[in-house]
């Protein structure tokens, strides 16, 4: 128990020690956002708009909860409580979290779960490195930059200094057998105000979070984006797998717009060691 609370303790510290670095860009207000009479970010203002009316996703977006602790910038206030039916929200540690029975794993997800922790967590792609999964992606606590254009969206995380591709110039799904990818081949469309955005085509072996949740070649991501006002980004994800999980699940990922900030370039493998710590080359021989 010991070692899989270190290899956990690892994994966190990787989440949360890039923001704790001294700044890189000199502070620099960012164009256009409203502001208060005392200068700061109107964070309630209403919803900004591309040229063709729908909601303009980019910005600088940080998970809700370590916004919270101020780590970059002025902590915001505490969200509302979530009207009835509301999916439960996603946290770092467990995409499971609100669920009372937790995920609905099918015998052999529960077991390749259960393998994974009892490994110390070694294959966890975001201590060796790696592009992680989506849930790990979308509450990890370091931000992510969304650069909306019109037929394309990119995402960019400062963890491990990823880089997903949305397209949303029309064109469908591949249906032509396509080479897996770590992010898979994603589309999306706007429904309303809500940017649906769908994802197939992801590599066999992926880790949902931090405790081994599988996802696989075989799994469909369907992402709902809104942005209710300026300063408040919800994301509500559903995971379909029929291998791995015995019906559909969705959890909410709650962002924050972290205004006058700037992405820190993170090279994960840059003096990289933490692998070989999980596999224990670097503890103390007995």
């Amino acid at each position: 128990m010991k070692t899989l609370l270190t290899a956990a303790g690892l994994i966190a510290i990787v989440a949360v020690i890039s923001p704790s670095l001294s700044a890189q860009w000199p502070a620099y207000p960012t164009p256009g956002a409203p502001r208060t009479p005392d200068g700061k970010v109107n964070l309630t203002a209403p919803t900004p708009r591309t040229p063709d009316g729908k909601p303009d996703l980019s910005g600088l977006w940080t998970n809700v909860r370590m916004a919270a602790a101020g780590r970059r910038g002025g902590a915001p206030p505490p969200p509302p409580e979530p009207p009835p039916g509301t999916p439960p929200v996603a946290t770092f540690r467990d995409v499971g979290a609100g669920f009372k029975d937790g995920l609905p794993f099918t015998p052999a997800a529960a077991a390749l779960r259960k393998a994974r922790m009892a490994e110390n967590q070694k294959d966890n792609p975001d201590a060796l490195c790696l592009p992680m999964g989506f849930m790990q992606f979308h509450t990890h606590g370091q931000p992510r930059k969304i650069i909306q254009t019109p037929g394309l969206i990119l995402i960019v995380f400062e963890p491990n200094y990823g880089l997903r591709q949305i397209l949303t110039d029309g064109r469908p799904l591949p249906n032509n057998d396509p080479q897996p990818w770590w992010y898979g081949y994603s589309v999306g469309k706007w429904d309303g105000d809500t940017l649906v955005v769908e994802t197939t085509g992801l590599r066999d072996g992926g880790w949902l979070d931090i405790w081994g949740s599988p996802f696989g070649d075989a799994t469909k991501v369907t992402e709902r984006f809104r942005r209710p006002n300026y300063g408040t980004l919800e994301i509500d994800i559903t995971i379909e797998d029929s291998k791995f999980y015995t019906k559909p699940f969705t959890v909410r990922v709650n962002q924050q717009l972290s205004a006058d900030q700037e992405l820190i370039e993170f090279i994960c493998l840059e003096n990289q060691r933490f692998d070989q710590y999980l596999r224990g080359d670097l503890r103390p021989k007995p």
